[in-house]
């Protein structure tokens, strides 16, 4: 066995498990804070039991991405110490400062509003519960300040076989984080409204004329919010696109499973890969579509995947600059395709929860449940495309993956810890997700006036 393919399962794992939980405290929080900000503005109880009753399950998964979190840390200087030293002169900054800034101010101010009911006034538990959105999208926002200098290299020198910080405020305005920032919090703001509005139907359908009110309420509020966190992903995807097509060509040419060049560039609406012969047996395509999405025209050239790899073997030297084209290809019509329906359900459940019918659209409710798991396949979908693109490179067009695994680890050591995390996290998956099946399904009611 490999240790570079071992520690690269390993660390594709750990994120991805830890990416499950993250987006969901990133959409819940400002989801929370709107809702606290209605009930002190309107003094209607009932968004105070709202905020309240979603407000657990925000907790949960706050509690289980800040553990799953913490490895992720460890497995640079574990697996990856040539990654660190390469590169950590640049990328610890941001991980320093989302710790030292981001995460205490989140924690700190988690605490007051958890314990902070009935104790402070409602207009200071409502800016308490700001405070710990801001600070959850804040925490986001360096993670994806260190993820965007491997995507596109600023501010940086080379010195002594060490990339190191020239200009912290161009690895702060790179280009690439401000496309991929936001369309990590709409993406965030997507999934905590399906989830609502999954557990929101659920309930309906039991027709409990206790709760039905506030599940009326609350699947109104939600659908409006997965509506926009839908339809701004997608717009805010859509831009992402064109800015990658600059920078990131081959990335682009990945997705779309583009092995010619063609001026102009047709989009492939779905295909069939062959990478070993570095052709598509089947290509249902669209003319000049691909042209248009990318550079706003029906003329301009679309660069292949051929091309770009003879030119980066001109520019890097002998290699195989291609990434995993099927998993790429595959990977973004997954999340397109899951965005549009996206789009589609909550701006059904917009439409009949406005009206006020949606308890009576049983099919809908039904369909709500599942989709609730929607945007995070989506979301799990635009991460793969979004690291494994750029392979071979862990630092794009500095450092190969295979030059930045610790050079003393074993396979021993490798699978060891994997089984661990395995276990250990296959526990804490039935533990988290039985929480969170228990609270999203209780009766609101329960622990009412005990600060829950």
């Amino acid at each position: 066995m490999d240790p570079v393919i071992l520690s690269r399962w390993q660390f594709a794992i750990t994120t991805i498990y830890h990416f499950f939980f993250v987006p969901v405290t990133l959409g819940l929080s400002l989801f929370l804070a709107i809702l606290e900000t209605k009930y002190v503005t309107s003094g209607d109880e009932t968004y105070k039991k709202m905020v309240k009753f979603w407000g657990k399950i925000f907790l949960i998964n706050f509690a289980i991405g800040v553990v799953t979190g913490i490895v992720q840390e460890f497995h640079f200087g574990l697996n990856w110490s040539e990654y660190a030293r390469f590169v950590g002169d640049i990328f610890g900054a941001p991980l320093a400062i989302e710790g030292l800034m981001a995460f205490f101010l989140e924690s700190t101010f988690i605490g007051i509003w958890i314990f902070g009911w009935e104790k402070i006034s409602k207009k200071g538990h409502a800016a308490v519960m700001w405070m710990v959105a801001i600070g959850s999208n804040m925490s986001a926002l360096w993670i994806l300040i260190a993820n965007s200098f491997m995507q596109n290299p600023v501010g940086y020198a080379i010195r002594n076989g060490r990339a190191e910080m020239t200009d912290f405020w161009a690895l702060v305005g790179n280009p690439n984080v401000w496309h991929q920032f936001p369309h990590v919090v709409t993406a965030g703001i997507s999934i905590g409204g399906f989830l609502v509005m999954a557990f929101s139907a659920w309930h309906l359908l039991k027709k409990n004329p206790h709760t039905q009110e506030f599940f009326r309420r609350s699947i109104r509020w939600a659908a409006v919010f997965a509506l926009v966190g839908s339809l701004l992903v997608g717009l805010i995807g859509h831009a992402q696109g064109q800015f990658l097509a600059k920078k990131q060509s081959m990335k682009i040419s990945a997705m779309e499973g583009h092995w010619e060049t063609e001026q102009p560039g047709s989009f492939s609406v779905i295909a069939l890969i062959d990478e070993k012969n570095q052709r598509n047996t089947f290509d249902l395509k669209i003319p000049k579509a691909l042209s248009f999405l990318l550079f706003n025209d029906f003329s301009s050239e679309v660069v292949g995947i051929k091309e770009l790899q003879a030119n980066s073997e001109e520019l890097y030297g002998p290699g195989n600059y291609i990434p995993p084209v099927t998993l790429s290809y595959w990977s973004s019509r997954t999340m397109i395709g899951i965005g549009l329906l996206m789009i589609l359900v909550s701006g059904l459940a917009v439409f009949w929860s406005q009206k006020g019918t949606i308890e009576k659209q049983s099919w809908f409710l039904k369909l709500l449940m599942p989709a609730g798991l929607l945007p995070t396949v989506a979301s799990t979908a635009g991460w793969l495309v979004a690291e494994t693109g750029r392979w071979p490179w862990i630092v794009h067009g500095l450092q190969k993956i295979e030059d930045a695994v610790s050079p003393s680890i074993t396979v021993g050591n490798i699978l060891f810890s994997l089984v661990s995390f395995l276990i250990l996290y296959g526990v804490l998956a039935i533990v988290g997700v039985s929480l969170i099946l228990k609270y999203g399904k209780s009766d609101p009611a329960v622990g009412e006036g005990k600060g829950e």
